[in-house]
This record gives structure tokens, C-alpha cells and sequence, in this order.
């Protein structure tokens, strides 16, 4: 199985910009388009979240802030560049619920707004070799999701990238074409990133909530990757 094989790695580098995170494999996935146990407790949190929700509480939060000050570290524009989790508290102000993808795209999302992480998941039979978060030098290829055409990387801006030089994630920004998940992907790759404001625990507990949804619901064996001390 590719979840078992599939290695990561992350550079010194981008652990002195102050990132953290927690990485790991899963295998064995039964993806699907919903469900309705789950879909009934996303409601309920978007219920009790919403009317607590505001513009200063997305700009006041301290997790938010961390994710601002990594895109000045690497000298990125906030206003170009917004964090996944901040993007989706913005539109669950503007349109008051979350997009509606597949369940394992849905779960992570749940979790990231409840946790104020960027997370992700990528699909690694479209992933070539292992992946790695680091420095980008500028000279690899990046397809952001929904675009037809390859866009241009600066030098130093962090990444993650597999063996092919593919921009798999930018920053925690964006997301790729190539290794979207869809309904059929049954081997996962799975970020949950953080910042200098989020502690160990914190994040933690992130990743056994997010494991815990993902096997109720979609079964699956995760194997860890990289934990940050």
C-alpha cells in the first residue's frame, strides 16, 4: 500500500520560520460523496459557531495571526495569500455553512475550523515519490486547483513538494489539480499545520480528532509521519 511507503520530510529550514505540524499516512479509505450522521454534525457546530462569528474575531485570533506572520517571514503578501482556515471562516461569515466537497475534504475542513489549522489531504497515488515541505527555489511547477496553467514561485517561500518538483500544497494557501481527493481516493496524505501560537497538545488533539472522524466514517489505518516537539 502507498500509505505505507510514502515518506516525508521537512527542512530546518522552514521549522526556524516557526511552523509545526503533525503529518501522517492513511490507507484503506471508503470515500464518498456525504453522510448524513456526519452532515448532521456539521450543522449543529455551524449552528453554535455562528452567532459568536465576526470580522475582529477572525482578525483578533492569535492561530490566525501565526499563519500572517509565516507570509511576512517568507515576505508574502496576507492580502494575496490567506491561510486556509482564515479563507474558511470568511466564507462561513459570508455564506453562513461550508462547502460541500466529498466527506474526507468535508472532515478535514470541520476540524480546521474548529481548531483554526490549516489542513489538507492529498491523494498519493498522485503523488510521485515522497513529499517534502521546504524552501522553494523558484524553478518548480505549480498548478493551483482550478487554474488550466502553471504559475510562478519565488525563491524561499515554503512548500510542499514531491519528487517530481510538483508543488503539492503552497504555503497553506493553496491547494493543486494533481493531488485533489476526490471520491475514489483511498490513500491519503494528511497536513495538519500549525504555528508559533499553537502548541504541541493543541495540536494533538487535532490529529486524534481528525483520525477519529476519518475512521467512523471513511475506516482507514493511519501511519504517523512527523510530529513536531
Amino acid at each position: 500500500m502507498i500509505y505505507e511507503r510514502i515518506e516525508f520530510h521537512v527542512s530546518d529550514e522552514v521549522l526556524k520560520l516557526g511552523l509545526k505540524g503533525i503529518y501522517f499516512s492513511m490507507g484503506n479509505l471508503r470515500n464518498k460523496r456525504t453522510d448524513p450522521e456526519f452532515e448532521k454534525m456539521k450543522e449543529q457546530f455551524i449552528e453554535e459557531l455562528l452567532p459568536n462569528l465576526s470580522e475582529e474575531k477572525i482578525k483578533e485570533n492569535p492561530i490566525l495571526e501565526g499563519f500572517r506572520q509565516l507570509h511576512q517571514l517568507v515576505g508574502k503578501s496576507n492580502r494575496k495569500n490567506i491561510s486556509s482556515p482564515e479563507n474558511l471562516y470568511r466564507n462561513l461569515l459570508k455564506n453562513k455553512q461550508l462547502p460541500s466537497i466529498n466527506l474526507i475534504v468535508d472532515i478535514y475542513n470541520l476540524i480546521s475550523v474548529k481548531f483554526f489549522l490549516a489542513i489538507g489531504a492529498h491523494d498519493l497515488e498522485k503523488v510521485s515519490g515522497n513529499i517534502h515541505l521546504r524552501l522553494t527555489k523558484g524553478t518548480e511547477k505549480f498548478l493551483p486547483l482550478g487554474s488550466d496553467s502553471l504559475k510562478q514561485v519565488g525563491i524561499g517561500e515554503y512548500a510542499y513538494i514531491d519528487d517530481d518538483d510538483d508543488i503539492i500544497c503552497y504555503l497553506e494557501t493553496k491547494q493543486v489539480e494533481k493531488t485533489k481527493v476526490t471520491e475514489n481516493s483511498t490513500d491519503c496524505f494528511f497536513i495538519i499545520q500549525g504555528n508559533s501560537a499553537t502548541e504541541s497538545d493543541y495540536l494533538k488533539s487535532a490529529a486524534d480528532e481528525l483520525i477519529g472522524l476519518l475512521k467512523k466514517f471513511c475506516g482507514g489505518q493511519p501511519r504517523m509521519l512527523f510530529v513536531s516537539e
